[in-house]
């Protein structure tokens, strides 16, 4: 027997995720000058608040007054975030926002206190946010070269901003000086950032030169040994759990087109598409670029010529905001947890940091340097 469902507080919450969304949407359609975006986005407005209209009378049916909260500077904030994160990243996020709600619809649909006239209605509305979820899908499909260099850009940028933090709270325990502090992490900033974009440029070359053998040779297969991909492809849908006889016509129907069969069997038997492999020279660039550009972060207050005492912490603080908003495009980007991430990047930067910092003071006791 599935767990008792408090209708009445999922239903408020709801009522307030749809006024939200549908504000959102607005907002994001004024912004994006693609028609066929702004109209969707008017489209999915528009839908969502049928939805909180729906569950403004749900609440009403059972005595409660529905009650918004402000949501519309939230909604106006949200939307600022989403433009300045592009498009691709605001699928991202929206998608995983209409994830949550399918979740919670779908417990909702097993409540028995819901009667068959409001399940169906329910049901319509979960069939619509599946629809939502599936079209920002494909809309973020679009994307997914951008998203695949946004990663390496990001990730690029968030170790040197760990690795350059280290090194100058390090430097800037051991020396009084801050222009010895901004100078040397300038000089490991710039190696590091040579050393990980030809690392990334050489590890996604490889990575690219295996796959495309791989390809190349399931296309050669497919050219001159149809028979036996037909029957590799048929074997594989069946353990999938397709019937036999549709397994079979399946594979017939990919024996009449080569290209087909190669995109097929490189699929189900090695998990390739052609068009997911990552440019080297692209992902290199960014990589080393952004690591650069977050090396130069905890330099900043040094390369101003505050004191040690002033310019550390402020190092510290810089790279914590870079390092959380690093956190937060990695997570949504793999779609992983944001907070668990943004955590997990600012504690272990941060925490290594400090280390290196209290290293360097050791280092300055025994050497007798005086840290101003």
């Amino acid at each position: 027997m599935p767990g008792r469902v408090d209708v009445v507080g999922y239903a408020k919450a709801f009522l307030e995720d749809e006024v939200y969304s549908a504000k959102i949407y607005r907002l994001l359609a004024n912004m994006y000058r693609d028609a066929p975006i702004r109209d969707r986005l008017l489209q999915m407005a528009e839908m969502e608040e049928r939805h909180a209209e729906f569950w403004r009378a749900f609440l009403k049916e059972r005595g409660v007054e529905p009650r918004i909260g402000r949501v519309g500077l939230k909604a106006r904030l949200s939307a600022l975030l989403f433009r300045l994160l592009g498009l691709g990243l605001t699928l991202k996020l929206l998608e995983r926002g209409e994830r949550g709600a399918i979740e919670m619809y779908s417990e909702m649909l097993e409540s028995p206190e819901l009667s068959e006239e409001e399940k169906g209605e329910v049901r319509r509305i979960l069939e619509e946010e599946l629809i939502h979820e599936q079209e920002f899908e494909e809309e973020s499909g679009r994307f997914k070269e951008f998203m695949e260099h946004v990663r390496d850009a990001v990730l690029g940028m968030s170790d040197g901003l760990v690795e350059i933090l280290s090194v100058s709270a390090g430097l800037a325990g051991a020396y009084g000086d801050p222009i010895y502090v901004a100078l040397g992490g300038a000089i490991v900033g710039i190696g590091g950032a040579l050393s990980m974009g030809i690392s990334s440029f050489t590890s996604v070359r490889a990575q690219r030169e295996v796959r495309l053998s791989v390809l190349n040779r399931i296309r050669l297969m497919s050219r001159h040994v149809v028979g036996v991909l037909k029957r590799r492809i048929a074997s594989s849908l069946a353990k999938k759990g397709f019937s036999r006889e549709t397994a079979e016509a399946v594979a017939e129907e990919a024996a009449r087109n080569q290209d087909l069969m190669t995109r097929l069997v490189a699929e189900e038997e090695h998990g390739l598409r052609e068009e997911a492999l990552e440019n080297p020279a692209k992902a290199g660039l960014y990589t080393g670029l952004f690591y650069l550009l977050g090396a130069m972060v905890p330099l900043l207050p040094y390369f101003l010529g505050l004191p040690i005492r002033i310019a550390t912490p402020l190092s510290f603080l810089f790279a914590a905001a870079m390092i959380s908003g690093t956190g937060f495009i990695i997570a949504v980007s793999a779609e992983l947890s944001i907070k668990k991430k943004m955590a997990e990047l600012t504690i272990a930067g941060l925490g290594a940091a400090v280390l290196t910092f209290m290293f360097g003071r050791v280092a300055s006791a025994l050497l007798g340097i005086e840290v101003g």
